[in-house]
């Protein structure tokens, strides 16, 4: 405990003390960092009038626009830049100003912390709907709207029902049970647009993690002799049978669906929110581990639990999978092509249905 306070006293202490430094940062080196800012500014206001000059020329070689619209608004984003930058570097110049004049006085003209900006999920660059990146740091450093993304990336969460085809039966005869049995992913995928001119197809790809669960019904348990796995009865009473098998997966999907394009000044964005979307692919990885779960009491009465890991799972997964979306939210499916074990009694096929959301 003892140590832990003076942890906490050092770092209390070194905050103070950096907190102090800074309110006796001179006016001089307030008046360096302004002048600093004088030239960021016109470099920053140098790249946007850039890269809305490209989004004009853009608009002009897909005969959007005539060469003389083209270069009136051109014109239009020079002028614009140009008294932008009069405007900001006044401002910056007033600060100087104020702070020359009041040489001792510790004034905070804004000069460390103007255009420090914090952007975490959607921005305007994405329209709302297609997030680039999250970004932290100076507003002079943001890279500014690309005319076209193609490419856009979300996260991806899906959770359902899971159960195992099984060779010769039929669902309703399965050894596991429904509610039980269970399968959660989670995954980051990037979807660019295939079509020059239009959204109506994408390419969907990404990596995950699955966890597939199998609730074991009927007392029965995993059992391996000479790495062949089977079903078998477990000599006592179990209180719990479950199985659950962990991958890393990259799936791939076509995915098909109308969207609406937004068009601005000088980018547009094609956006897929409330819209009807389908995906048709699949996904192969690896099998990261394997594990059995068992609760019962022994003959003596005593609870036991036992965890046995690694059986003789097939190392790599591969399979089909699908979805039918509307917006975020979307009925999925998926099914192991490659069995359970790489040895079984019976061959037995992972099959899993529930809802996946696509936070695009």
């Amino acid at each position: 405990m003892q140590t832990l306070t003076k942890l906490l006293a050092l770092l209390v202490l070194g905050f103070s003390i950096q907190f102090i430094q800074a309110q006796e940062t001179s006016n001089q080196d307030k008046i360096a960092a302004l002048e600093a800012q004088k030239e960021q500014v016109v470099a920053q206001e140098k790249e946007w009038l850039k890269a809305e000059v490209e989004a004009v020329n853009v608009q002009l070689d897909n005969n959007e626009i005539t060469q003389e619209e083209a270069d009136g608004l051109k014109a239009d984003f020079a002028s614009k830049h140009a008294l932008n930058i009069e405007n900001r570097l006044a401002i910056i110049d007033n600060r100087i100003a104020l702070l020359e004049r009041n040489e001792h006085v510790p004034y905070d003209t804004g000069a460390n912390l103007e255009g420090f900006i914090i952007t975490v999920g959607k921005d305007e660059d994405s329209d709302t709907y297609d997030l680039k990146s999250i970004y932290i740091g100076p507003e002079q450093k943001k890279e500014p709207k690309k005319y076209d993304r193609r490419t856009t990336s979300d996260l991806v969460f899906a959770i359902g029902f899971n159960n195992a085809i099984i060779e010769g039966q039929s669902l309703n005869d399965s050894p596991y049970k429904l509610g039980g049995s269970g399968f959660v992913e989670l995954g980051w995928a990037w979807k660019t647009r295939l079509l020059k001119n239009s959204n109506a197809i994408r390419l969907k790809y990404g990596v995950s993690f699955q966890w597939n669960k199998l609730d074991i019904k009927d007392n029965l348990y995993f059992q391996e002799v000479d790495d062949v796995v089977s079903l078998e009865e477990f000599p006592l009473n179990l209180d719990k049978s479950k199985f659950r098998s962990t991958n890393l997966v990259f799936p791939v999907h076509l995915e098909f669906g109308p969207s609406k394009k937004i068009e601005r000044e000088n980018y547009f964005r094609y956006s897929t929110h409330k819209k009807f979307k389908i995906g048709l692919g699949g996904y192969g990885g690896f099998v990261i581990q394997s594990l059995q779960k068992l609760k019962y009491d022994d003959e003596q009465g005593n609870f036991q639990k036992d965890k046995i890991k690694d059986f003789n799972t097939n190392n790599f997964v591969y399979g089909l999978s699908s979805y039918i979306s509307w917006g975020h939210v979307g009925i999925y499916a998926k099914y192991d092509l490659s069995t359970i074990f790489k040895d079984q009694a019976i061959d037995q096929n992972n099959i899993s249905l529930g809802l996946r959301f696509d936070m695009d």
